[in-house]
């Protein structure tokens, strides 16, 4: 999860919720997110809430981590109990390095929350892994345990990009780990690239997105380098050491993915992620994308249900400790207003190559997409039919298009 969180109201110490949000739970579909929030070392660009065992210090450590999330698991049941939201659709396990847990633990959270609300008979259950954590043995072990998805975090198939990155892995590594989840019968697997990294060529990023498409994944997520505060990385570029990110190589960089992927069978879903098929596609990123609802299990979690999104502790000892004493361990919370809600239906929506409906757009938005239409940004044929759908071009200006649709 990233590593700033809002500002918001206090959440109840028994994290109840108004009655309202708990009578609109799953209306949009239900999920489950668990963060983990350990790592073996911080990559030089991480700005998430994670944790080596050096920054945790003492009284927070990966043994009994999993038990502290079915604490907070039975919390939610409590808070939802009279308005259980359905059958779990999605679970989705990210951090960190979830596969840093043994794969016993992941199994018991699991199945703590299938015997919590049920999962669906068709769910989805995604962890991510970073590719030198996992082997055959221990993939069999997550496939077994029901886990149907794994996302890997490739970043890149060249040693020096790596290297800038702070990646532990060796380059190839990514792709076998890939074939390996494979012949342990996940049906789907993911892996993550990351473009424009300093000193990244473009012979080096055509490389990555060759080994991509030869390990025969279903699914691939390519994103911009983001230099965020705080970072490794950041302070290397302050002092000069490596040069910012350029937006236009990264303009190019996507449109080579792109037209690899397309090549190569994918089609885009979301701005930055390509799936062979419908079913490929991440359905918890769905979920949030289309104003399903969730519970974030795990310390820096958001959560959203019903209107109501809120964020646990980020420290995983602050929130050990207060799940120890009974209470949430929600930091803050936000009742989303109408046109907040709105606005973030706009701004996701439009991100989906499903786009969206004209008609929520006032005339002033309507009128924008129509010259963004004229512009190139948005497909014409889509516009006729009454959608908003990016183009290719759009799609590299999306922000941009976002806030000329909305008021």
């Amino acid at each position: 999860m990233p590593g700033l969180l809002p500002a918001g109201e206090p959440v109840p110490a028994d994290g109840s919720l108004p009655a309202s949000a708990r009578a609109r739970v799953g209306h949009q579909g239900f999920g489950v997110y668990v963060h983990v929030p350990f790592c073996a070392s911080r990559c030089g660009y991480c700005d998430f809430n994670t944790y080596t065992a050096d920054e945790l210090g003492g009284g927070a450590s990966r043994e009994g981590y999993a038990d502290t999330v079915l604490a907070e698991l039975a919390l939610a049941a409590r808070v939802l109990g009279e308005t259980p939201p359905g059958r779990v659709e999605t679970v989705f396990v990210g951090g960190g390095t979830p596969t840093l847990l043994p794969a016993d633990d992941l199994a018991r959270i699991l199945d703590a929350i299938d015997r919590t609300w049920g999962l669906a008979a068709d769910a989805e259950v995604t962890t991510e892994a970073n590719p030198e954590s996992v082997d055959p043995v221990s993939l069999k072990e997550l496939r077994a345990a029901g886990y149907t998805r794994i996302s890997l975090g490739m970043q890149s198939a060249t040693p020096g990009v790596l290297a800038v990155l702070d990646r532990r892995h060796r380059a190839g590594r990514a792709p076998a780990a890939a074939l390996e989840a494979r012949d342990a019968g996940f049906a789907h697997v993911n892996l993550d690239l990351i473009y424009g990294t300093p000193g990244e060529r473009t012979e080096d990023f055509a490389e990555s997105l060759a080994q991509v498409v030869a390990a025969g994944v279903d699914h691939v997520s390519a994103y911009a380098l983001i230099v965020e505060d705080g970072t490794r990385l950041a302070a290397r570029m302050r002092r000069g050491e490596l040069p910012y990110p350029d937006d236009d190589v990264a303009a190019e960089r996507y449109l080579a993915a792109e037209a690899a992927l397309d090549a190569a069978g994918f089609s885009w879903y979301e701005v930055s992620n390509w799936a062979r098929t419908p079913a490929a596609r991440c359905r918890h990123n769905l979920l949030y994308w289309t104003g399903g609802d969730w519970w974030g299990l795990g310390p820096g979690a958001h959560s959203h249900v019903g209107g109501v999104r809120w964020w646990n502790v980020k420290h995983p000892r602050e929130y050990a400790s207060r799940l120890a004493a009974g209470e949430s361990p929600g930091m803050a919370r936000e009742v989303l207003t109408d046109g907040e809600a709105h606005m973030e239906d706009v701004m996701l929506r439009l991100r989906l190559a499903s786009g969206l409906p004209l008609d929520v757009l006032d005339e002033a938005g309507r009128a924008a997409a129509a010259r963004a239409v004229a512009q190139g940004l948005l497909a014409a044929p889509a516009h006729a039919a009454g959608r908003a759908v990016l183009t290719v071009r759009g799609r590299l200006l999306a922000d941009a298009v976002v806030r000329d649709l909305l008021p």
